[in-house]
């Protein structure tokens, strides 16, 4: 596994870009496409990244980037992939999706799923800072319980986070990992993993946003990191149907090596209306789903046939 200073150097993320200090997806897009290289194309649907990569005829990325509809960027990437296919081009280039978590949660889900039960080969990536935050920060089922959007903003969001995960393992994918951008080796190490199989492959990124968030841009990583040392964002993947933590979350089957969810949702302005029941209540929730995770750790086998 690579490590950090083994990271590739080249540059496909440029100076210049439209993203806000302290963007968790920027840092994350940018040791991605490192990973990626140059043979790369991008697709982008409706969201922060289509305003991050720039104002035509001037672009961020040095790697060919096709903007589609909200709706339908999974189906976009199989049109090109299927026309690459035809002139015989599709060898050694990977054709990918980034999209955030309302183009992947909730308006893009059908195409989501229609490009993972045909297997289509792509690498899909969501980006996800659990709120529309390009549009006015309006919730979406990305968003947690209790977060403060423009649409739930007096008492927060009452209803739990959508599982995408078990969603998308439903339907068998190749690969399918979770990151953060505060642990860019891990998120390296997971993309050059994906870039080794073919078929549908699929990498979920927990993206801080500073104004959704609501929370100081030198707080990025730390947030990030947060999110992971909690166990609130467990860094796992799946390969070829088998389960395995990864990086830091290695440790925190063990409780005693994680951290009190508190620490990390006081540092989020979006969390400032939560009551002591409800924060007592995601604790649970997390503790809960460690069990699951401490399961499928000890399951020998596959997760599916």
């Amino acid at each position: 596994m690579n490590k950090i200073l083994e990271i590739c150097l080249d540059e496909f993320l440029l100076p210049g870009h439209a993203a806000c200090a302290g963007c968790g997806a920027a840092l994350a897009l940018r040791h991605i496409l490192k990973a990626l290289g140059k043979n790369t194309i991008i697709i982008i649907p409706a969201g922060c990244s289509s305003i991050i990569q720039g104002v035509y005829p001037k672009t961020a990325f040095s790697n060919p980037v096709l903007n589609s509809a909200f709706d339908s960027a999974a189906a976009y990437c199989s049109g090109v992939i299927e026309g690459l296919k035809a002139k015989n081009k599709f060898k050694n280039i990977n054709v990918v999706v980034w999209a955030g978590d309302g183009a992947t949660f909730d308006i893009g889900l059908q195409a989501l799923s229609g490009a993972a039960e045909r297997n289509t080969d792509m690498i899909y990536f969501c980006d996800d800072n659990e709120a529309y935050m390009n549009t006015g920060i309006q919730s979406s089922s990305a968003t947690p319980l209790g977060a403060l959007t423009t649409t739930t903003p007096l008492i927060g969001k009452r209803e739990r986070k959508k599982d995408i995960i078990s969603i998308i393992l439903a339907h068998e994918p190749t690969y399918l990992a979770t990151a953060v951008s505060g642990y860019p080796v891990d998120l390296y190490n997971k993309v050059l993993k994906a870039k080794k199989y073919s078929g549908f492959r699929f990498i979920h990124i927990l993206s801080p946003c500073p104004p959704g968030w609501r929370f100081d841009s030198k707080y990025t990583v730390t947030i990030s990191k947060l999110a992971v040392d909690t166990g609130m964002w467990p860094l796992f993947e799946v390969v070829e149907s088998k389960f395995n933590l990864t990086g830091p979350s290695l440790k925190l089957l063990n409780p005693k090596n994680r951290k009190n969810i508190e620490t990390y949702l006081a540092l989020q302005g979006r969390f400032s209306k939560l009551t002591k029941t409800e924060i007592s209540i995601i604790q649970k929730f997390i503790d809960a789903r460690w069990e699951q995770l401490k399961y499928l750790t000890n399951l020998k086998g596959r997760l599916f046939l």
